[in-house]
């Protein structure tokens, strides 16, 4: 068996937070780390720490100051693809192909940074929102049957910024009204996942009567007690890599870890012989 074992972390400041990407590295190994919310533009981004864990396959997709999504990797990157979502000229998607010099059939990773939608769920009052759900539109389109982006074998991981399922949340009553959790981004979350055929592979293996979250606000002092998180972080799969993931997890412990994201990363390996 040939695995690939793939981790998604909106770590909110690559530079800032190098030290503990390192730790996380040293300590859990994936094959490929696929990073969102650099907040760095490509020409300052810390490719040396990475190299020197063996991490010198490195994609980045940057801009100063916000969002930013980057791939590094222990195997080589046969290809690399960026592309501006909406035409906003904001850096939140970047996909990248890998097959070891060809020991395995290609597999693409793409990785996402959702816009988060701002505070308002109402497309009228609030551009941030509409912005939202025009990114899930073009998402949709791009891997519908016959989208640009669509592959055979391919991942998609990220923060994508939308719990969807009432125990992807603290209190589901509390939180319908809340970005991140209304019941149109479910619906347009859920018209990605079907005009993709992507299966979400965090709850194939970890069921929907669990709660899960990958998220907790920096405002709770102790956010371990409260637990108000919410899922916002996937790793979904297309359906030719259906059946062959493996110890799926989000890592929560990292939470802990001195000045950390307000996002856990999420673990999943794949079987790709």
């Amino acid at each position: 068996m040939i695995s690939l074992k793939i981790v998604t972390w909106n770590i909110n400041s690559v530079r800032l937070r190098i030290g503990l990407v390192a730790k996380f590295l040293a300590e859990f190994k994936p094959d490929i780390l696929c990073l969102q919310e650099t907040k760095c533009p490509n020409d300052k981004f810390p490719e040396e720490p990475f190299k020197a864990l063996g991490y010198g396959h490195i994609a980045f997709f940057g801009q100063k100051g916000y969002h930013g999504v980057a791939t590094v990797s222990r195997i080589p990157i046969d290809s690399q693809n960026r592309r501006d979502f909406c035409n906003k000229g904001d850096a939140r998607y970047l996909a990248t192909t890998f097959s070891s010099e060809g020991a395995f059939a290609p597999v693409t990773v793409h990785n996402f940074y959702v816009p988060a939608g701002g505070d308002v769920p109402d497309v009228n009052a609030n551009p941030k929102f509409a912005h939202k759900l025009e990114f899930i539109d073009e998402m949709t389109r791009c891997f519908s049957a016959g989208g640009d982006l669509a592959t055979e074998r391919q991942v998609l991981v990220g923060d994508l910024n939308i719990a969807p399922h009432q125990n992807d949340v603290w209190s589901h009553k509390q939180l319908l009204k809340v970005v991140s959790h209304t019941p149109v981004e479910v619906e347009r979350l859920g018209k990605l996942q079907a005009a993709g055929r992507w299966h979400d592979v965090v709850r194939t293996h970890i069921p929907t009567d669990t709660k899960l979250f990958t998220w907790w606000s920096y405002r709770s002092r102790d956010w371990r007690s409260s637990n108000r998180g919410r899922r916002l972080d996937h790793i979904w799969a297309s359906a030719a890599l259906e059946g062959r993931s493996s110890n799926v997890r989000v890592i929560d412990a990292v939470r802990d870890w001195e000045r950390p994201s307000d996002h856990a990363p999420v673990l999943a390996e794949f079987d790709v012989s």
